[in-house]
């Protein structure tokens, strides 16, 4: 199904509301483990929900593919669930749920 002009744009700023890490700072987490520590050599690959965060990263809104679009929506509401509800401490106490929201982009460390 084709979106609309006004729903890509608000899309778009969605996105990058909840992704509030720089393509260069996602890439260089990926490169960690939960115990936030590199990862050892032929450890595993960065997940590929995080390098899609990555490439979209880098791209014009106009440039951004379906397939883009498809890993916007992934990454809010992945940023949404594991946030509803929860005060930031709470967040930040989790060290696994950290670690999977920064997989794509979001430190809950840093201020909106």
């Amino acid at each position: 199904m084709a979106r609309t002009s006004l729903e890509v744009e608000e899309l778009w700023e969605r996105f990058h509301q909840v992704v509030n890490m720089t393509s260069q700072e996602l890439t260089a987490w990926l490169g960690t483990e939960p115990g936030l520590s590199p990862p050892k050599p032929g450890g595993p690959a960065p997940p590929p929900l995080g390098r899609g965060v990555v490439e979209i990263l880098g791209k014009r809104r106009t440039d951004v593919t379906n397939d883009d679009f498809n890993t916007m929506e992934k990454v809010i509401e992945i940023v949404e669930n594991e946030t509803d509800g929860l005060t930031k401490e709470d967040v930040v106490n989790d060290e696994r749920r950290r670690h999977r929201l920064m997989n794509v982009g979001h430190d809950p460390l840093r201020e909106r």
